[in-house]
């Protein structure tokens, strides 16, 4: 084991991969309630997409493990989700069957263009500026989660700032929706504020906190993991960990239902009813560079924000991906495992599967080699059977370690001159941006076209590496793409 994953060389151990796994894990194993509950939403039944979750997750996340030997986990992603069901299923009118086909062609063009290295050259043509901003973003985006998950936030919008409720057109004069509120959507004019901490589960996160704060400080091995599962338990008298079990994700009923969504991509009404009329080809097609688009720069954000901190993604792996051919780097290989996961899991029943930021979590326990992503594969599997036990972990106990985490990767930060603006502008709307819109994403995009403007406006045209200017010019398609559907 200790030679296939090169343990030693990587300066880590069998102990410490295995508590960074199950750390990574119970950080982002809400996805196997949040996603069905999303998906279901567009017509999907929920325990099929509860196994296909399971499954896409599963397989991806081991083959990150195995063949690039890096410890990043995948699941499907939120955002991405969402898209699939509000913007492609209830906006733009299409069935769940052939929003699955998208998201397979998806995959496709993501396998295509790592293999043809354009993921790769994209990577390679970032200013070093902009790596450092993303990976602080990165920092700020994950703890703003933390903050998020652990009940610390509340937002007041008084009538006048709400744009829509269940997706439709707000209006004052609505006294009732049918089967109650489940989205509101405000304006700018809502306002973060901090709670008063009465709630049960705020305090159990602040606890969490600073119990998780004294044992990383203390360098307490395993101390993440050692803090969500006392916090846990902690919780259980305050009545915020529910002890009780449920069979609603019976392995039973799932795999019934996974007849269903299985092989549906390609079905009669997938695949071979999406390009009936030219209108329709021109939707499927702006659909699918949006899916590819946003997928794509999620997983970039994500390895440049945590790889190159901790030299996960060593100089000699960069020079490697550099000049290498074929997959000779752990960068290539990874990019490889993240292209070919969206379009297994789209087969099985779910929308796209990406690398996931709360990887980090695992990365900040320790985890530098893929047996922490081969455990999270492991524990995705067993969660097939033990997910009523899995579901018992509050979000609260996990909060407090995103927000350690982000603190730990803001560190990218001091390495930019924040006192040159033509650095700082692009700097900061890559970073502090990335983390209040919620997007890693959007944020790149913020930096990559602040940083292009910058250099027009001044006389450095040429400074702009010819592949940045091809993707900030695709960023802003996309963006008027995403106004259009």
């Amino acid at each position: 084991m200790d030679n296939f994953f090169q343990l030693r060389a990587n300066n880590t151990k069998v102990s410490t991969e295995i508590m960074a796994g199950l750390t990574t894990f119970f950080a982002m194993s809400y996805i196997l309630f949040v996603n069905p509950q999303v998906l279901s939403l567009a017509g999907m039944p929920s325990q099929a997409v509860f196994l296909a979750t399971i499954i896409a997750s599963a397989v991806g996340t081991l083959v990150m493990g195995l063949f690039a030997n890096v410890p990043y986990a995948l699941a499907p992603g939120m955002g991405l989700n969402a898209f699939f069901t509000y913007t492609v299923v209830f906006a733009l009118g299409f069935k769940w069957q052939q929003a699955l086909a998208l998201v397979f062609i998806c995959g496709l063009i993501n396998i295509l263009i790592t293999v043809t290295k354009v993921r790769k050259m994209i990577i390679m043509a970032i200013p070093e500026v902009l790596q450092h901003a993303i990976g602080g973003g990165i920092g700020v985006f994950v703890g703003y989660i933390g903050l998020k998950n652990a009940g610390f936030l509340q937002f007041t919008s008084d009538s006048s700032n709400i744009l829509s409720i269940n997706n439709a057109a707000y209006h004052a004069t609505t006294a009732t929706y049918k089967g109650g509120v489940s989205g509101v959507v405000t304006g700018g004019g809502i306002v973060p504020a901090l709670v008063n901490f009465t709630q049960s589960g705020a305090l159990l996160a602040l606890i969490g906190l600073f119990l998780m704060a004294i044992l990383v400080i203390k360098k307490v091995p395993g101390a993440v993991l050692i803090g969500i599962v006392v916090t846990t338990l902690i919780g259980i008298p305050m009545g915020v960990t529910d002890v009780s079990l449920s069979n609603a994700n019976s392995l039973g009923n799932s795999f019934a239902q996974l007849q269903t969504t299985f092989g549906a991509a390609f079905g009669a009404n997938g695949m071979t009813s999406l390009f009936t009329s030219p209108s329709q080809t021109v939707m499927s097609i702006m659909t699918i560079f949006a899916f590819s688009f946003s997928d794509t720069f999620d997983t970039l954000g994500t390895f440049i924000g945590t790889g190159r901190r901790t030299g996960i993604f060593s100089a000699a792996d960069e020079k490697a991906m550099e000049e290498g051919h074929g997959f000779s780097s752990k960068m290539d290989k990874a990019l490889f495992a993240d292209s070919i996961a969206t379009s297994i899991g789209s087969i099985f029943g779910t929308s796209n599967t990406t690398t996931y930021v709360e990887s980090a979590a695992g990365i900040g326990a320790g985890g530098r080699t893929g047996l922490t992503a081969v455990t999270v594969a492991g524990c995705f599997l067993i969660s097939a059977v033990f997910a009523p036990i899995i579901s018992i972990v509050p979000t609260q106990a996990v909060a407090p370690a995103l927000i350690l985490v982000g603190v730990m990767m803001t560190a990218s930060l001091k390495e930019i001159d924040w006192a040159n603006l033509e650095e700082a502008v692009p700097a900061f709307m890559a970073s502090v941006v990335m983390g209040l819109i919620y997007n890693i994403s959007y944020g790149i995009a913020a930096g990559f076209i602040f940083y292009c403007l910058i250099k027009l406006i001044t006389g450095k045209a040429k400074q702009i590496h010819p592949i940045l200017a091809i993707v900030t010019v695709g960023f802003i398609l996309n963006f008027i793409v995403l106004a259009v559907l």
